[in-house]
């Protein structure tokens, strides 16, 4: 247990805030995180006013909208007024109707507007995360009259360090940096200075497409527009990061056959956990039910050559293995757009001759460890469906992906289990159909 826990369970309050007052937002928005609902409220109100809002931007949505039902109005009205818009737009995402309700009547008319606008775009879009309180400069000013721009309106804005131009009808004509005007001569002007044709993103397009591009980029913040190239807001590189790892999250989850868990797991009940995972258990439960049918398929190849049986484990565990190496590989060259749709031929390709060559690699091994327990016509018949089945699965595992994205699906949810259950079932029908011919079954 925690140092926080146990002043709260002790009742000590005044170590308790003497802990909040050393520790900085993130790890006090952990702790609240691991808590309960009410400990988690309890823990909120000991946090001063600008702390409080500090720690309550740290949580996830599902952790915000706890805090918000334990606190009365004046305060709920303070802390959802002073949040970020794209914050508070992500937490009204996942909030109950009630709690938005309620989060949208305590705003100010234009907190309220802001809000509804990047609630107007659609969900997982760039328009969902992005922050519209900027500070656009005219390429017209000179770098004095651009800083003192900034010295006005910076206070309001999320971020200065990127600052776009924009021309009388705002779209957007580039950015220049905040460390460029400080370094310049007062009376230079702003359009001498300015990046034309930087890195930007639409409002409709996929958050993590554009937080990938921040990445290859390297831009701090990347300036979001309109159909029409109209300035609309700025991604800022911290939300980037929150895209990127609630995707890569999101991927892995799905890639071991689970739902992505939305909260802290140590504040997940077990039910949860469970009901999060039963559901792909289940659909791979019945998908298994395949390898069982192929194997009563060929109950007589079986009968006749018992030995076979003894080598069931080691095939599909290494075709399952090959395809799941396979599936991963090809889910992550997706996500970061080392591959797309329009190279399904060429990754088919590519993973048949990898599966090739890993099979021959492995052949030898079988045929080998195969010899010393059967005798040589069954280790060949080993050896020979090591070589087939890692070309198949692998194959399968490269293809499956993009295919999936190509149906938009969501690559994740047909890679690793999917992958090693379907070979698991094929590739016992490699196997057997290897031995008929050899064996002259």
């Amino acid at each position: 247990m925690t140092h926080l826990p146990m002043l709260l369970d002790e009742h000590d309050l005044a170590g308790a805030l003497e802990w909040l007052e050393t520790q900085p937002p993130y790890a006090i928005a952990d702790e609240i995180a691991r808590m309960d609902a009410v400990q988690s409220v309890v823990t909120f109100r000991l946090l001063d006013k600008d702390r409080a809002l500090e720690v309550f931007e740290e949580l996830e949505p599902v952790d915000q909208q706890e805090i918000l039902e334990g606190l009365r109005d004046q305060a709920f009205r303070d802390l959802v007024e002073h949040m970020d818009p794209d914050d508070r737009a992500r937490m009204l995402k996942e909030a109950p109707a009630k709690v938005a309700k309620r989060v949208l009547a305590g705003l100010s008319a234009h907190e309220r507007q802001m809000t509804a606008a990047l609630l107007g775009y659609p969900e997982g879009s760039v328009g969902r995360f992005m922050t519209p309180e900027t500070v656009a400069l005219q390429q017209e000013l000179t770098v004095g009259q651009a800083l003192e721009v900034v010295r006005r309106r910076g206070g309001s804005a999320e971020t200065i360090y990127t600052l776009p131009v924009v021309d009388r009808s705002r779209r957007l004509t580039g950015i220049v940096e905040l460390r460029e005007l400080v370094l310049s001569e007062p009376g230079a002007m702003v359009r001498d200075l300015v990046v034309t044709a930087p890195p930007m993103a639409r409002a409709t397009e996929p958050a993590e497409d554009a937080a990938r591009l921040m990445r290859e980029t390297n831009v701090l913040d990347l300036p979001v527009v309109d159909s029409e190239d109209r300035l609309v807001g700025l991604l800022t590189s911290d939300d980037a990061f929150e895209v990127i790892e609630a995707a890569d999250t999101e991927d892995v989850a799905r890639q071991a056959g689970s739902e992505p868990l939305e909260r802290h797991y140590m504040s997940a009940s077990v039910f949860r956990l469970s009901r999060i995972r039963m559901l792909w258990l289940m659909l791979l439960l019945v998908a298994a039910t395949l390898t069982v049918s192929v194997t009563q398929m060929y109950e007589g190849v079986l009968e006749e050559v018992t030995q076979l049986a003894l080598f069931v484990p080691l095939l599909i565990g290494t075709g399952g293995n090959a395809g799941a190496q396979a599936a991963t590989a090809a889910v992550r060259a997706l996500a970061v757009g080392e591959v797309r749709t329009s190279d399904l031929l060429r990754v088919i390709w590519r993973e048949c001759r990898t599966g090739l060559l890993l099979g021959a690699m492995l052949a030898v091994v079988g045929f080998l460890v195969g010899s010393l327990f059967v005798g040589w016509d069954v280790a060949a018949v080993v050896a020979l469906t090591l070589i087939v089945i890692c070309a198949w699965a692998s194959t399968v595992g490269g293809m499956m992906p993009l295919l999936a994205k190509k149906l938009r699906i969501d690559p994740a949810v047909v890679s690793a289990p999917m992958v090693t259950t379907l070979v698991d079932a094929t590739g016992l029908v490699i196997y057997f159909s290897t031995a008929k011919l050899v064996l002259g079954i």
